[in-house]
């Protein structure tokens, strides 16, 4: 009996030490652009796409599974791979692009630091300048060990979104109904409202995140099963956040016929409905949300450069150590918040071309990562069994004709 308990608290001993980049990868997945994608679909269509948010989650899990293995199994970050399985030249493209995509995503989790300031009364050149400098000392001077559990906060702190949903007293007979049984027009917005949805579940970034948060955390297969666990709860998490987001705004803004362009709109509209507290806690879920992609975007960024070219990176090195690594991750933090202090910047003009070429590069990401999850001289024993790749080029093919739909549909009259 004894034994048994020791066994018991001794792995969940290991699993909370291995807790971390799963959860963390799937929660910066509710960034600002992601809350702003869920709040104007509640607000739009009420609670009929909370459907989509299943296939979101099977995706998710999939593709994070099969990019932490890799990760595991080789020691490399996927950066690495792609640059020694398909040469610089197509790796120099792949990732100019994924650069000035990911510079384009930081502005726009900065405008969402500005937004749900200005509810409290902050203007963003105040907020703006000390969330900027947190986030940069919080890199470049703490560790790991340190940056991550700090993560895992930001990650908890986002189910506030729980309360403000359950504030605005949602109707649960309509949720189940709409979850089982969905019922929309199937026309150009709805569907470039769907695409939006489950196009937010991935991003190019996240994948290359993944794999070197494993590399960095020093996971072994031994440790594969509390590591799937990790990338499940963090699904999870995801999900479940996205859920209440659009519950939130479903159950107070689209029954009052209530239209909204961004999630600090959908933080002001919700006083007058649910109250002063439900707005208040909507909008800092937005800078907590904010904060956590601001910090992660540009990590992930400067990992996958430097590791595709050959640089050191990594939190737990000195500024001397990695400077290129420090250095760029410097840059695109300032860049992308002077642009949000520029006035009269075209943020929603960047938010929309950072969107697009996440589009047009997220293909290229997946087949290159399930190619390399294929190879047997990469990965020995631990290639995808063909369970494995059926799912997982089901889901690549899904992304692909997704994101070729997300730039198609503008172009036909789609808004």
């Amino acid at each position: 009996m004894f034994k048994n308990k020791k066994s018991f608290y001794q792995k969940l001993g290991l699993f909370l030490a291995i807790l971390g980049p799963g959860i963390i990868t799937g929660s910066v997945d509710n960034d600002a652009g992601g809350i702003t994608t869920y709040a104007v679909a509640g607000a739009v269509y009420g609670y009929n796409l909370l459907w989509t948010l299943i296939p979101s989650f099977v995706v998710l899990v999939v593709i994070q599974e099969m990019n932490a293995r890799m990760g595991i199994v080789t020691g490399k970050g996927l950066a690495d791979l792609i640059r020694e399985n398909a040469g610089v030249k197509i790796t120099f493209f792949i990732f100019i692009g994924l650069l000035i995509a990911d510079i384009g995503n930081t502005t726009t989790e900065f405008a969402g630091v500005a937004g749900s300031m200005e509810v409290f009364g902050v203007s963003k050149y105040i907020s703006v300048p000390i969330v900027g400098f947190l986030v940069w000392f919080l890199v470049v001077k703490g560790t790991y060990k340190f940056a991550e559990r700090i993560f895992l906060i930001f990650s908890v702190s986002l189910l506030m979104y729980v309360v403000s949903a359950l504030m605005g007293k949602p109707n649960w007979g309509e949720i189940g109904h709409a979850v089982i049984h969905p019922q929309f027009e199937m026309n150009t917005k709805s569907m470039a409202m769907i695409i939006g949805i489950v196009g937010t579940t991935i991003a190019p970034w996240m994948q290359f995140y993944m794999q070197s948060s494993v590399i960095e955390k020093g996971l072994k297969m031994k440790n594969y099963a509390y590591s799937l666990i990790d990338i499940v709860v963090g699904c999870v998490a995801t999900v479940v956040v996205a859920f209440f987001i659009i519950v939130a705004c479903a159950s107070t803004l689209h029954v009052n016929g209530i239209q909204i362009n961004e999630a600090k709109d959908a933080a002001l509209a919700l006083k007058p409905l649910a109250g002063a507290f439900a707005s208040q806690v909507f909008a800092f879920g937005l800078f907590i949300a904010s904060i956590f992609s601001a910090t992660i975007l540009p990590l992930a960024t400067a990992f996958y450069v430097c590791e595709a070219f050959g640089f050191e990176a990594g939190i737990d090195k000195k500024w001397d150590e990695a400077k290129e690594f420090y250095v760029l991750y410097t840059g695109i933090l300032v860049l992308s918040a002077v642009i949000i202090l520029v006035p009269n910047a075209p943020l929603i003009s960047i938010s929309l071309w950072s969107q697009v070429l996440n589009g047009l590069l997220l293909p290229m990401v997946l087949v290159c990562m399930i190619l390399l999850v294929n190879n047997k001289k990469i990965m020995g024993k631990y290639v995808n069994n063909r369970f494995n790749n059926l799912i997982g080029w089901s889901a690549v093919v899904i992304l692909v004709v997704l994101s070729l739909l997300l730039i198609i549909t503008p172009m036909f009259g789609g808004s």
